[in-house]
C-alpha cells in the first residue's frame, strides 16, 4: 500500500496580472416551462384594445430579465410573446407611440420592442452610465419617453428620432443608438469610447459626430428611482434619494421646481392628466398630494407602516391606490381621507395597473395577481366598512397598528391570477465540478446538470444541507465555471482561460465508442453544445467551411489576432469536429439563453436556438469562436502537478522512490499502480527504467506511454497478468483502479 502526497508549487506568477480582461460568455438556463417568469415582477403595462371586442394584452417586466406578453381573456391569460434581450433585471416598462414597448434595466440599456412582435429588440440606447430604474410615457404625445436611473441621470427621448436607422450600415445584431460602441484592440474607427468607471459601470464619453442624443435633465445630485409624465409630455416629475419631487420641462431638460416635504427616497410617482396635481410615495411610508400650481404638498396620508413603492390612480384622479414593503394594499379617498385595506399577502408590492374592474398587482413573487377595484365607482367598497381616515403624520398608522387595530382586508383572494415558477434562492456546486444543487422558493430542492441544462433530480421538498452532504464525493477537478441565482434560475459564467482548466477522462463521462482514456476539456464540450445550433445555421449559411477567419461575410481575421493577444494551444487530443457528446447536449424543449459581447454592441442575450448564423467577433467573445471553429485553447499554466509517494504507514512495502514524482494535474490512477508494481516486482534501479515507463523521479509522466489518442498504448506486461493487490491512498482516501487522481 502506497500513499499519494501532493507537493505545493508556488505556481507561474509571472503572468498571473493579465493585461485585459477578457469578455465573458455566461449561459442561463431556462425551467421546463418557459412561457412563465422564474423572478420577481418589477412592471406592469397596459395595451388596450382598439376595437371593442379584441383582446387587451397584459406586458410583464421580470428579475429575471425578460418581458412576456399576456393575451388577456375572461377565463385566463395567455404568453404569446417574451421579449428577450436585457441582461439583468427588467426595471420599468411603458408603452408609447401605439405599438412601441420600451423597457429599462439594471444592465444600463433602454430598449424598445415592437409590443406585438415575436419578441425582437428593435433598438438598444445606451446613455445611461449605471442602472435604469424608472420610465415615464406621455399620454397623448405618443414619441416622448424619460428614463431616469442611478447616478442622478435623467434622459428625454423622441422616439421617432432615436429610433430612426442610423445612417452608417451597422452589422450589429440591433441598431445601437450609441453607434457602435468599440472595445480596445479593435481597427474599427471609434464613435464613441466606453470606460469602467469605479462602480464597474459603464460610462460614455460621447464624441459621435452623427447619431441620436436625448435631451438630459442635469440637477440631481442622487440616484432617480420615480419619474412621471403629463399627458402632453409638457411637464416632467422625478424623485430619488434626494428626497424631493423636482419638476422639469422635458423639451429643453430645464428646472422648474423642487418640491420638498419627504424624509426618505421617493418611490412612486403619478401627475395627473392636466400635469397640475402630483401623488408621490416615499420610503417614509407616507402618501403625498402635491399642488403644482401651488408649488405646495396640499394632503399627506398616512396609510402605511412601511416604504411605499407604487402607485394608481383612478382616471378622475379622486382615488389612489398604494402598496409597498407592507405587503399591504389600500385604497384611499384623496378628498376625504379615508382609507380601506384591500388585501394583504406574503410578497413585497412593486408596481400596480388598473384595468376595467380588476387591479393588477406586482410583487416580489414570480407570479401576478388581479384584485378587484371597482373602475367606474371606486367608492362602492367602503360601504363593506373597515376603513379609517389616514393620519397626516407617519407615526399615526405605526401608532395604530401596534395598539392592535390592524384592519380587516376586505378581499381574501385574487380574483385572477398569472402564475410563475418559484425562482432559485439557494446553490452549491458540488465536487465533481457538473452537478449543481439548488432550492427554489418553494423549498424543493433540484439536482441540475450544468453541461446539459437540465434538472436530473427532483428531491422536492427536502433539507437542502442533509442532501449536500449526502451527495458529496471524495473527487477534485478545478472550479471551471462559477454560478450565480440573480436572475431566478441558474447562470452559468466561463471566463477564459480558468473556465478550461477542466478535464475529465471519457471513460468518467460514460462517453461511448471513445477511447476510455481520452481526456475530455469540459469548456471546450460545454461550449460546442451550447453553440452547436448556431454552428448548424453558420453552415447552412455559408458553406461546410465557415469559419471566422476571411470566408465569411465578416471580414476581421480573428486568427491572427487571438494569437497576437495570447499564445495558443490547438487541443491536440480532440478531432477538429462539430460531434456534440452526449454529457453535453443541452435541451431542445428548454434551450438556455446565453448571454456575452463582442468587440462591438455591448451585452446581449438570446436563446441558443434563437441564433441565426450571422452572428461573429462583432457578438461573441474571440475566445469562444476560436474554441469552437479552430479547436483551439489557451494555453494552460501549472499543467504539470508534483506529489510524493511513499509506503503508508504500518506497512511493510519498501521505500520506491526518494523524489518527486511529476504527472499531469488529472490522471488515471491505474498508471500510478502500474508504475509501483513496476517498481515492487520488477525492482529495476531508479535510473534504468525504459523510456516508455509511467514516471521519472523528478522528472515527468512521459508522453510516449501515451498514444496520441489518450489511451495507454503498451502492452500487457506478464506482471500485470498476476493483478498483485495495490491500493493507493490519497489523503487517507483509497483511490479505486477506475478512478481519476486529479490534483487541484
Amino acid at each position: 500500500v502506497s500513499a499519494m502526497h501532493r507537493v505545493g508549487s508556488a505556481g507561474n506568477t509571472s503572468n498571473s496580472v493579465r493585461a485585459r480582461k477578457e469578455k465573458r460568455l455566461t449561459y442561463v438556463l431556462n425551467d421546463s416551462d418557459d412561457t412563465k417568469h422564474c423572478a420577481g415582477i418589477n412592471c406592469l403595462a397596459l395595451l388596450k384594445s382598439s376595437v371593442p371586442d379584441g383582446g387587451d394584452y397584459l406586458f410583464t417586466g421580470s428579475r429575471d430579465g425578460r418581458l412576456k406578453r399576456w393575451a388577456l381573456a375572461e377565463d385566463g391569460a395567455t404568453c404569446s410573446a417574451t421579449f428577450e434581450s436585457h441582461v439583468d433585471w427588467v426595471n420599468d416598462a411603458v408603452l408609447a407611440g401605439g405599438n412601441t414597448l420600451v423597457s429599462c434595466s439594471s444592465d444600463t440599456t433602454v430598449k424598445a420592442w415592437n409590443c406585438l412582435s415575436d419578441g425582437t429588440c428593435t433598438k438598444t440606447l445606451r446613455q445611461h452610465s449605471d442602472y435604469v430604474t424608472c420610465l415615464a410615457a406621455a399620454e397623448k404625445n405618443a414619441n416622448i419617453v424619460s428614463s431616469g436611473g442611478l447616478g442622478g441621470e435623467v434622459f428625454i427621448w423622441d422616439l421617432e428620432a432615436a429610433l430612426a436607422p442610423i445612417s452608417k450600415s451597422s452589422d450589429a445584431m440591433e441598431d445601437d443608438c450609441s453607434n457602435g460602441i468599440i472595445g480596445s484592440g479593435n481597427s474599427l474607427p471609434i464613435t464613441s469610447l466606453r470606460t469602467i468607471g469605479s462602480s464597474n459601470s459603464i460610462s460614455l464619453h460621447t464624441t459621435q459626430s452623427q447619431g441620436y442624443l436625448p435631451v438630459a435633465a442635469k440637477g440631481h445630485k442622487e440616484s432617480v428611482y420615480a419619474l412621471a409624465m403629463n399627458d402632453s409630455g409638457t411637464l416632467l416629475v422625478s424623485g430619488g434619494t434626494e428626497k424631493v419631487v423636482r419638476v422639469w420641462d422635458p423639451r429643453n431638460g430645464s428646472k422648474t421646481m423642487k418640491l420638498r416635504g419627504h424624509t426618505d427616497n421617493i418611490r412612486a410617482l403619478l401627475l395627473d392628466s392636466t400635469g397640475r396635481f402630483c401623488l408621490s410615495g416615499s420610503s417614509d411610508s407616507m402618501i403625498r398630494l402635491w399642488d403644482l400650481g401651488q408649488q405646495r404638498c396640499v394632503h399627506s396620508y398616512a396609510v402605511h407602516t412601511d416604504s411605499v413603492w407604487a402607485l394608481a390612480s383612478t382616471p378622475s384622479f379622486s382615488h389612489v391606490y398604494s402598496g409597498g414593503r407592507d405587503l399591504s394594499l389600500y385604497l384611499t379617498d384623496l378628498a376625504t381621507r379615508e382609507s380601506i385595506l384591500l388585501c394583504t399577502k406574503e410578497y413585497p408590492i412593486l408596481q400596480l395597473a388598473l384595468h376595467d374592474n380588476g387591479l393588477w398587482v406586482a410583487t416580489t413573487d414570480s407570479s401576478v395577481h388581479r384584485w378587484p377595484a371597482d373602475g367606474q365607482d371606486p367608492q362602492k367598497v367602503f360601504q363593506r366598512g373597515g376603513s379609517f381616515l389616514a393620519g397626516n403624520l407617519s407615526f399615526s398608522r405605526a401608532r395604530a397598528s401596534l395598539e392592535g387595530s390592524i384592519p380587516v382586508p376586505v378581499y381574501r383572494e385574487p380574483s385572477f391570477s398569472i402564475p410563475g415558477t418559484p425562482g432559485i434562492v439557494q446553490h452549491e456546486i458540488l465536487n465533481n465540478r457538473r452537478h449543481v444543487l439548488t432550492k427554489d422558493t418553494s423549498g424543493s430542492v433540484k439536482l441540475w446538470e450544468i453541461t446539459r441544462g437540465v434538472v436530473v433530480k427532483d428531491y422536492g421538498e427536502v433539507s437542502f444541507d442533509k442532501k449536500k452532504e449526502e451527495l458529496f464525493e471524495m473527487v477534485s477537478i478545478p472550479a471551471w465555471f462559477t454560478v450565480d441565482t440573480r436572475l431566478g434560475s441558474l447562470s452559468v459564467h466561463l471566463d477564459t482561460p480558468q473556465c478550461f482548466s477542466a478535464e475529465m477522462y471519457s471513460a468518467d463521462l460514460n462517453i461511448v465508442g471513445k477511447p476510455e482514456d481520452d481526456k475530455v476539456n469540459l469548456a471546450r464540450e460545454t461550449l460546442k453544445g451550447l453553440l452547436s445550433h448556431w454552428l448548424t445555421k453558420r453552415r447552412q449559411r455559408y458553406g461546410s467551411q465557415a469559419s471566422a477567419n476571411g470566408d465569411v461575410p465578416s471580414g476581421k481575421d480573428i486568427s491572427a489576432r487571438s494569437i497576437t493577444l495570447s499564445r495558443v494551444e490547438v487541443d491536440g487530443n480532440a478531432e477538429n469536429d462539430s460531434f456534440v457528446y452526449p454529457p453535453f447536449e443541452f435541451s431542445a424543449a428548454s434551450p438556455p439563453s446565453v448571454i456575452t459581447e463582442g468587440s462591438q454592441s455591448g451585452p446581449w442575450r438570446k436563446k441558443i436556438t434563437d441564433l441565426d448564423g450571422t452572428e461573429d467577433e462583432k457578438d461573441f467573445p474571440w475566445w469562444v469562436l476560436d474554441c469552437v471553429l479552430h479547436n483551439r485553447l489557451p494555453p494552460r499554466e501549472n499543467t504539470k502537478c508534483s506529489f510524493y509517494l511513499h509506503p503508508c504507514e504500518g506497512s511493510a512495502a519498501q521505500i520506491l522512490t526518494q523524489g518527486k514524482l511529476s504527472a499531469p494535474r488529472i490522471l488515471r490512477i491505474h498508471k500510478v499502480v502500474n508504475y509501483v508494481v513496476e517498481k515492487m516486482v520488477l525492482d529495476k534501479p531508479l535510473d534504468s527504467i525504459s523510456s516508455d515507463g509511467n514516471f521519472v523521479p523528478g522528472g515527468q509522466l512521459q508522453h510516449s506511454a501515451v498514444g496520441g489518442d489518450g489511451s495507454f498504448r503498451s502492452g500487457l506486461k506478464s506482471w500485470q497478468k498476476l493483478k498483485p493487490s495495490i491500493e493507493i491512498l490519497c489523503n487517507n482516501q483509497a483511490s479505486y483502479h477506475k478512478a481519476c487522481a486529479s490534483f487541484c
